[in-house]
């Protein structure tokens, strides 16, 4: 299984990013996927979540601004970021598979990629 993100960059307050997540060996159509980010000197936290069934979920900071959609066809995550904010930077991971037995927007997915770095300026 590999998931690779793409799309990440600076840019500066107010702008906008797509990030990508190319997966292979799974489907992003068939395991619950996501979007986790880690700020410098802070825990990773779930940012956009869905699961097989249902519809995205978003943590509080990031609702109205990100959007999270999937390209069936192409296997590929997407993560629309608008309205950009100065506490957005952080590296951005594509997850996939949630192990369940913790909140899910803390940890425990079964597969992580290398991550892609926003930065995002005043």
């Amino acid at each position: 299984v590999k998931l690779v993100e793409s799309g990440g960059g600076s840019v500066q307050a107010g702008g906008s990013l797509r990030l990508s997540c190319a997966a292979s060996g799974i489907s992003v159509s068939s395991y619950s996927v996501g979007w986790f980010r880690q700020a410098p000197g802070k825990e990773r936290v779930g940012v956009a979540l869905i699961d097989i069934t249902g519809d995205p979920a978003y943590t509080d900071s990031v609702n109205g601004r990100f959007t999270l959609s999937k390209d069936h066809a192409k296997n590929t995550l997407y993560l629309q970021m608008n309205s950009l904010k100065p506490e957005d930077t952080a590296m951005y991971y594509c997850v996939a598979n949630f192990q369940g037995g913790r909140d899910r927007w803390t940890g425990n997915w079964g597969y992580w990629g290398q991550g892609t770095q926003v930065t995002v300026s005043s």
